[in-house]
């Protein structure tokens, strides 16, 4: 039975913590948090009262002879942490995403870890959500052909969705913790993974960006372009984009956050359309408009993925499931830390772009270039911590005002999908 420990217990740890709930070969057996109230809470919710909680991490590495750690910090937390953890002889440790917020930090966490003979992970679950695993299936053998293009919009929607711990938002806002914004920096690496992984790319080639600040905090309204590279001359040119949309009036109920997300992919003999992630398994879901995935090709459209489950937890379940089984059997996670560098890569590229108001090369974002200062996210001029405090003041407005007017779901409370 390996041996498990969670750093950190915020919002995201009930999600986390759920492939270890349901495995027969881990158990949790510690906790880590500054905070022993929202540790306590946590353990209560989880059904783990005895549960040990420790305050400081390096207390809880040290006694509990841990063979995997999951670090739920914030980014700039990863990478010391990580380090502490391989260099005590944990075998595996799974880093939240994004990896870190700076490449540096990366690539000295990838460093430790390999020198220490560890398993290092990033935690990007999105990978495993059973929609996209369809799809990527039905991509893989060919359902559109060449893959072209690749489009995805991420829309902040209005509420109800799951509570947020607003304190959490204090150090995304902070470039120097979070290592870009909220939107694209942390939430973005999970569609910046799906660009690559759906597309078969490890990386693009150059990247544009716009993005509008338009709480003064949130990066967001934006759109970002890019290039694939091509493998020979004769290649067609391969694309994408992704759009975050700002819509706080927007009446979504979630089970998560206030958010979805919308995948577009054209190929040379058809195009493939994948409805929402995040917030599968609402009102949306269960209307025949949105089925999980829908195929065009050869004149017909075809649906696919109707009985597989679409809630986002299970995204998480499997991503753990891998991971337990990897350090079993001495195999790679999904994803490597090398891997995880380069969703850092990425996801950086846009703010630079934004900053110079030209294209980024993928080469240009390097850990050389951040000790140089030619690749540092700058925090935006005329930051505003109250504007976040105003957008949600605005949303909550809104929300009354549709439930005045007859919205059925009237406050948050999740339904789990059987």
């Amino acid at each position: 039975m390996l041996k498990v420990g969670i750093i950190g217990t915020g919002d995201i740890a009930n999600l986390n913590v759920l492939g270890y709930l349901r495995s027969q070969d881990a158990e949790l057996v510690a906790v880590s948090d500054h905070d022993i109230k929202t540790a306590g809470q946590k353990l209560e919710r989880w059904g783990l009262r005895t549960t040990k909680i420790y305050l400081d991490y390096k207390e809880m590495v040290d006694r509990e002879d841990l063979d995997i750690v999951e670090i739920l910090t914030p980014h700039h937390l990863h990478g010391p942490m990580a380090e502490y953890c391989a260099k005590a002889g944990v075998s595996g440790v799974s880093v939240q995403k994004p990896m870190a917020h700076t490449i540096t930090a990366c690539e000295s966490m990838i460093r430790v870890c390999k020198d220490e003979g560890v398993t290092l992970k990033l935690y990007e679950n999105f990978r495993f959500y059973p929609v996209y695993l369809k799809a990527k299936e039905l991509l893989d053998n060919g359902a559109i052909g060449e893959l072209l293009n690749f489009r995805i919009n991420t829309v902040k929607t209005g509420g109800p969705s799951m509570r947020v711990d607003l304190t959490s938002f204090d150090w995304r806002l902070k470039v120097d913790m979070c290592g870009g914004g909220p939107g694209i920096y942390d939430d973005g690496i999970h569609k910046f993974s799906m660009a690559l992984w759906l597309m078969e790319q490890e990386r693009v080639e150059k990247v544009y960006s716009w993005i509008d600040y338009f709480t003064n905090t949130y990066d967001m309204p934006s759109i970002i372009f890019w290039t694939y590279p091509n493998k020979n001359d004769n290649d067609p040119p391969k694309f994408g984009s992704m759009q975050f949309t700002l819509a706080p009036n927007l009446y979504y109920p979630s089970n998560y956050y206030d958010c979805d997300e919308y995948i577009e992919i054209s190929g040379t003999k058809g195009m493939m359309w994948i409805n929402q992630c995040t917030s599968g398994g609402n009102f949306i879901s269960k209307t025949p408009q949105y089925p999980p995935v829908v195929v065009y090709r050869d004149g017909e459209v075809k649906v696919y993925g109707e009985d597989l489950p679409r809630d986002w937890r299970y995204s998480f379940i499997n991503s753990t499931e891998h991971f337990i089984d990897a350090i079993k059997k001495g195999t790679d996670p999904i994803y490597t830390g090398e891997q995880g560098r380069n969703l850092c890569v990425f996801a950086k590229m846009p703010y630079i772009s934004q900053q110079r108001k030209e294209d980024v090369n993928w080469n240009e974002v390097t850990s050389g270039g951040e000790k140089e200062g030619s690749c540092i996210v700058e925090a935006p001029k005329d930051l505003d911590g109250t504007g976040m405090f105003k957008y949600y003041k605005r949303s909550r407005k809104d929300l009354k005002e549709g439930i005045r007017k007859g919205l059925k779901i009237k406050e948050f409370a999740y339904q789990y999908e059987h």
